[in-house]
């Protein structure tokens, strides 16, 4: 399924009070493509993500979505938050199988997606356990298996690393990309991350701050199995410095912005 963010713009407020988020923002994700999105904190990155996966209704603008969602698609957009979001009363097993309840599959049907995605997220040893008894990496491998069992024609990560520290956040990383290999679902990925955009985006979207609005699109056209081998390097390197050249000012900027709110 593709995606076309149209024109869009958005303020929260009331008569006393009016904050500008997003303004004018305009891009298009392909079918099948992980478009990541940077910008300093405060920029809107999340209010966009609402209003892509119809969490909110934008100021003004749209976004269209056209093309025919996955087969056995139950939920065409789909999230994986930072902070897991997990039932700690639930198990594994079924913190995954909520995604599916509502969705009228019969057992049998219930059952093998739940295997599929559990085994997909290395998680098949893991169905009895409950979330206190996981690592935070683990735990962020069960919300991104219970988005992914409704195979998704849209999937919306807000900084699902985040809270990871370095080690498991590299393994949750060829995770994904070993998900994504696999099910090819259209991907919006928010990030502060700049490392994380270049590993994981087809192309990476760079807003400003506030209001954000679409600075540049940087294609990262490395092939993904290639990112890190040491003869690419000076490549990811030149990316790297050409998504923080685009992003620095507008941070010190946001920062000292903050600062004083």
């Amino acid at each position: 399924m593709q995606l076309a963010v149209r024109n869009v713009s958005h303020r929260y407020g009331d008569r006393y009070s009016d904050l500008h988020v997003l303004d004018d923002v305009s891009f298009t994700v392909r079918a099948g493509e992980t478009f990541a999105l940077i910008g300093p904190s405060g920029c809107g990155k999340s209010t966009l993500l609402g209003i892509v996966g119809g969490m909110l209704k934008p100021g003004a603008g749209a976004v269209e979505a056209t093309g025919a969602p996955p087969a056995g698609c139950l939920n065409p957009f789909t999230y994986v938050f930072q902070d897991f979001a997990l039932l700690p009363w639930r198990s594994v097993e079924g913190n995954v199988a909520l995604a599916l309840e509502h969705h009228g599959l019969d057992a049998a049907a219930r059952r093998a997606r739940i295997e599929e995605v559990l085994a997909l997220c290395g998680l098949a040893d893991f169905a009895a356990a409950y979330p206190k008894q996981l690592s935070g990496g683990m735990r962020q491998r069960v919300g991104i298996a219970r988005a992914i069992a409704v195979k998704p024609a849209v999937l919306l990560l807000d900084e699902p690393l985040s809270a990871l520290d370095a080690q498991t956040r590299d393994l949750l990383i060829e995770d994904l990309l070993a998900i994504w290999a696999r099910e090819r679902t259209t991907t919006i990925y928010v990030t502060h991350n700049l490392g994380e955009a270049l590993r994981l985006a087809d192309r990476v979207g760079v807003l400003s701050r506030r209001p954000g609005r679409l600075k540049q699109i940087i294609a990262v056209d490395i092939p993904r199995e290639a990112r890190t081998r040491p003869e690419r390097a000076p490549d990811m390197a030149r990316l790297h410095d050409a998504l923080w050249a685009s992003i620095k000012h507008e941070a010190q900027v946001a920062e000292r912005e903050m600062q004083h709110v």
